[in-house]
């Protein structure tokens, strides 16, 4: 019922509409409907105490629909993975579908492309079409060390990239802000600046992971008015973080602990999880924030 209703709510906002005015389209399709019944009979079948998830890979180019030709990823889907890493491109084909993202939003506890465990078994679905990359979906079962790591910092080399813009309209800010973190930059923030003659101007910079060089620089090329880019390789240091779902008393949450010499240190509700109930439920977020901090302190 929840991948269901994250893609009705998904849906519902896109058109303009509610949740009880919403047509599925290709979502009510039978396969659809086996692929969410059959995920749940999966999960409920393996009895697993948490899933975790890499990086979701969304494609590219345009794909038809009930509405016409769409660009990749369609608009639900991106609306249901809202604060869940992605990244597009690999392939000029959609590779993650409104159902596919919900049942990994509805479901996964952990995002991370860098997770351990001990694989006891693996199971593979192979689809149809015929891309330049394998078509297939990779399933692990396997234990996995639920201990923080001891070290006090986890430190690496991330990549900052600026530009300095006095001629672009501000409106377009949130456009590019929206596309450099739909594509994997861990940070964009933007600094007033004043430059030559006292001009007005605004500093955009970009954190991300070095191997987002040219997929951030293209990004801001084709978005922005700037002719320059800036960048600089510098050394991240952060937390343990774990991100896992609490159940609290306005529902069920995602919350991110970070931990420093493997002692919990920081706990915090996802902003997009208490806004949404927020919404749900006729309450400030101020109230929602509170509640939840309660529940889960």
């Amino acid at each position: 019922m929840k991948m269901f209703r994250l893609i009705a709510e998904a849906e519902a906002k896109v058109h303009g509409t509610t949740v009880e005015k919403i047509h599925f389209h290709e979502v009510g399709a039978v396969d659809s409907i086996v692929d969410i019944v059959g995920a749940a009979i999966c999960l409920d079948y393996l009895n697993v105490n948490k899933v975790m998830a890499s990086t979701v890979e969304l494609g590219g180019g345009f794909v038809k629909c009930a509405h016409g030709t769409m660009p990749v990823p369609a608009p639900a889907t991106l609306e249901i993975l809202r604060g869940i890493p992605v990244r597009t491109g690999t392939v000029d084909k959609e590779t993650t579908t409104p159902t596919g993202a919900a049942i990994l939003a509805a479901n996964v506890d952990a995002f991370d492309d860098q997770n351990t465990m001990t694989v006891q078994k693996t199971g593979y679905g192979i689809g149809h079409r015929h891309l330049e990359i394998p078509n297939i979906l990779r399933v692990y079962l396997g234990t996995a060390d639920e201990s923080p790591n001891p070290e006090a910092l986890q430190t690496h080399q991330a990549l900052e990239m600026s530009c300095n813009i006095d001629d672009m309209n501000p409106e377009y800010y949130e456009d590019i802000m929206e596309r450099l973190l739909e594509a994997g930059a861990d940070e964009v923030y933007i600094t007033p600046v004043v430059m030559k003659k006292t001009r007005p101007a605004s500093l955009l910079t970009i954190l991300c992971s070095t191997d987002r060089d040219q997929q951030m620089a293209r990004l801001i090329f084709q978005h922005t008015s700037t002719l320059g880019l800036r960048r600089k390789k510098v050394e991240k240091s952060e937390l343990n973080r774990k991100m896992e779902k609490k159940n609290t008393r306005l529902g069920e949450v995602r919350v991110k602990t970070g931990y420093l010499d493997g002692k919990p240190l920081k706990t915090k509700p996802e902003y997009e999880d208490c806004k949404r109930i927020a919404r749900e439920k006729g309450l400030s977020l101020q109230e929602v924030m509170r509640a939840i901090t309660d529940d889960i302190s």
